[in-house]
């Protein structure tokens, strides 16, 4: 019965997909079904030119609110769609445009890297963003006495640890990944003595000190494929295991933390998809006064990205 469900569920929304003339993009974290169905699955980076190459006129965007404005961001002519608008970020959270202003006056010399996982309105009063796999390359590419890193700590810990840069880091962090801790990696050790421990860098520093790699979401779907990789401890959100596992099926992928798990990511649903598409809502849209500040924000990025 469950099948049949998802079956017509899903009849239903290519059919509707193809009338709205939309694209579906759906991040590594999201529920293995919304994946499935997904035109394109990747990390923060690769849904962000994603958007920005589509033809669609429509982008329904399976992952969490400040992905939705980002993708506003870069096409204001496209309608973008968050099947729940519940589906927020805890560290976006953790920083306002307000508060980082504030900041900005004791720090009036210094260079702000803004990590994606921040509102629109902070994209905007930064001077470039960076995601999880670009980080170290975007703060490497700057000339600049003083950084103001925000809003995760913890990569920001990272990103000085690779470029030995010193940098202010704003205290955000992550509640889903400060919850993979070095303890399990020692004892999944134990009985996976051979695995790779691959971590992504919104982790704690103990943690990555035990990894093997540290990568972001798509990195890690690209280390998955190399041919000594054959199994693998995964230091990330767990809905990334389905993705692994869907594109090794002879490899073995053990999460490191049963219970890291955002819950704002499984909110959407295949109901929630077609729901989205039906009634062309929840839309997100990033106000005029904001989107070209956020945008040079992001812009600045995707540039030092495409250098090699």
């Amino acid at each position: 019965m469950m099948e049949d469900r998802d079956a017509e569920l899903i009849a239903r929304i290519g059919e509707l997909k193809g009338k709205r003339k939309a694209v579906i993009l759906a991040h590594n974290y999201q529920l293995g079904e919304v994946q499935d169905i997904a035109d394109f699955v990747g990390d923060s980076l690769e849904l962000s030119q994603k958007a920005a190459k589509t033809d669609g006129n429509v982008i329904v965007f399976c992952g969490v609110h400040f992905m939705a404005e980002t993708a506003s961001i870069l096409c204001p002519d496209k309608v973008v769609l968050l099947p729940d608008m519940g589906a927020g970020c805890l560290m976006a959270n953790m920083i306002t445009a307000e508060r980082l202003r504030d900041k900005k006056k004791e720090h009036s010399q210094a260079v702000v890297v803004c990590y994606v996982n921040s509102t629109a309105e902070v994209k905007a009063e930064s001077d470039i963003c960076c995601t999880s796999a670009n980080a170290v390359q975007v703060v490497e590419s700057l000339d600049a006495r003083e950084i103001l890193f925000v809003p995760d700590q913890y990569l920001g810990h990272y990103v000085s640890s690779k470029t030995g840069k010193k940098m202010i880091l704003w205290p955000g962090f992550c509640p889903t990944h400060v919850r993979i801790r070095p303890e399990m990696i020692k004892r999944l050790k134990q009985e996976y003595p051979q695995a790779k421990v691959v971590v992504h860098p919104e982790c704690i520093p103990e943690t990555i000190a035990l990894a093997d790699e540290v990568l972001s979401t798509g990195g890690m779907c690209r280390y998955a494929r190399r041919d000594e990789v054959h199994e693998m401890m995964v230091g990330t959100e767990v809905g990334i295991i389905h993705r692994l596992r869907k594109e090794n099926p002879v490899k073995r992928f053990i999460p490191i933390s049963e219970q890291a798990i955002c819950p704002h990511m499984k909110l959407i649903t295949l109901e929630r998809v077609l729901w989205s598409l039906e009634e062309m809502s929840p839309e997100v849209k990033v106000p005029e006064e904001i989107r070209p500040r956020a945008k040079a924000a992001v812009d600045r990025m995707l540039e030092v990205s495409k250098k090699p």
